[in-house]
């Protein structure tokens, strides 16, 4: 353990002599304020409506109606922005030293779930636990967890990317934690989880033929899931979502007459018609659609552009770290939300089947934006305590060793070219 330390210690040190505490990815920063900005609005537009003859119009609490979702939206930013902070201060250090607490916790707060009292069930599903003033979902931490355990994992000194065992101990620890996601059940986040973990190992330096084989193994299991019934309605709908227009293709059908009766420009903010009680789950899993169908191709353009150039950000932020610890953190966490947003616009325009993830910043909820401010903090804390290589006087090296790592990842070289395998 001392010697792993040690090991660890030696990068460490070396990028704290570039320490610069005034500077940091200011461009990452203001695109996820313009993100979380445009959030706000399209909550805010998704959830304004009181439809008449409703409990709230009848009432007379139609204006405070407005506004309740906003409200607790706003609350959920505020938390988020605390944890933004939080992670943008804390010492890495500790968290490569405390990453097997927090896997260990997330596999309590995920069990929770399960037991009566705490765990609470929403529509067929126990994703949630009771944390007041709200409801947390303990999947959201746990793919937080997972690339804390991952990057401390393949950084280790002992890590070798040749070993079968080295391999089968993350997917053992991803498939317990896909086990108690497919009881809640929560095939979504099942999908990012396994999309999450095969990219780091991927770049961690092993075989593709382990990856390719591995997922050879789970296929049979797959398509078991896959022909549960309600499973196989959505992918039904997904091939032809107008041969049940009005039963499991619904979703669809709206979501793309939403799209497309935005047109370039779209309809006008707070003019759609879609979100009067046609388009489901409008400001969450389909804000995207109600996007299309106010700002138009040119909104969800802008849209999909600060995405690309938060995740060029957080690329750079990793190809900028000599420890091994620090690249795979953040590409993890870059791949955290990247991932997300790939599915739910991949679900919204027809090239997925429906399956509810939230959009990154812009959905309404709690516990996503929780984890997704919590990654952008750390990919803050990456970038500004730091300097990249090539300023400090590194970059011929640096460059030298990262080729050696792509190299590394097509089963050019052996062991004898690096303890780590990776590299680094």
């Amino acid at each position: 353990m001392i010697d792993h330390m040690e090991q660890f210690d030696v990068p460490i040190q070396r990028e704290l002599s570039s320490f610069n505490s005034d500077k940091c990815d200011r461009i990452m920063l203001v695109t996820v304020i313009c993100l979380i900005l445009l959030g706000i609005l399209m909550v805010y537009s998704s959830t304004s409506v009181v439809m008449p003859g409703s409990r709230e119009a009848k009432d007379g609490a139609g204006l405070l109606a407005r506004f309740q979702y906003l409200k607790k939206h706003l609350f959920s930013l505020t938390a988020g922005g605390i944890f933004m902070f939080f992670a943008y201060r804390y010492n890495l250090k500790k968290l490569y030293t405390y990453s097997f607490v927090l896997i260990a916790l997330a596999l309590v707060l995920v069990s929770l779930v399960f037991v009566p009292g705490i765990g609470m069930r929403i529509n067929g599903a126990s994703r949630w636990i009771r944390f007041w003033p709200s409801t947390f979902q303990p999947s959201e931490f746990v793919k937080f967890a997972m690339i804390v355990f991952l990057a401390r994992y393949v950084s280790s000194p002992r890590f070798d990317p040749h070993s079968i065992a080295c391999f089968i101990k993350p997917i053992l620890v991803m498939a317990l934690f896909q086990t108690l996601f497919l009881l809640q059940p929560d095939f979504g986040s099942a999908i990012t989880l396994a999309l999450i973990t095969f990219t780091m190992l991927f770049l961690s330096g092993f075989r593709l033929r382990y990856l390719l084989g591995t997922a050879a193994l789970l296929t049979p299991a797959v398509v078991v899931l896959l022909k549960t019934p309600y499973r196989l309605k959505r992918i039904i709908a997904f091939l032809d979502p107008w041969s049940d227009p009005q039963g499991a293709g619904y979703q669809l059908v709206q979501s793309y007459i939403a799209l497309g009766s935005g047109g370039l420009a779209g309809i006008g903010l707070g003019e759609s018609k879609q979100k009067l009680s046609f388009l489901p789950y409008a400001n969450t899993d389909f804000i995207f659609s109600l996007m299309g169908e106010e700002l138009g191709f040119i909104g969800t353009s802008l849209l999909l552009s600060l995405f690309a150039l938060l995740f060029y950000r957080g690329i750079r932020i990793a190809n900028e770290k000599r420890n091994p610890f620090h690249y795979y953190l953040a590409q993890g966490l870059t791949c955290l939300i990247i991932y997300q947003v790939l599915i739910n616009v991949a679900v919204v325009t027809g090239l997925a089947p429906t399956k509810g993830l939230p959009l990154p910043f812009i959905s309404y909820g709690g516990s996503a934006v929780f984890i997704n401010m919590l990654a952008v903090g750390f990919l803050l804390n990456l970038s500004k305590r730091y300097k990249p290589a090539i300023e400090t006087g590194h970059a011929s090296d640096d460059v030298i060793k990262r080729k050696k790592a792509k190299i590394m990842i097509y089963g050019r070289i052996g062991k004898r070219d690096g303890r780590y395998g990776h590299g680094f």
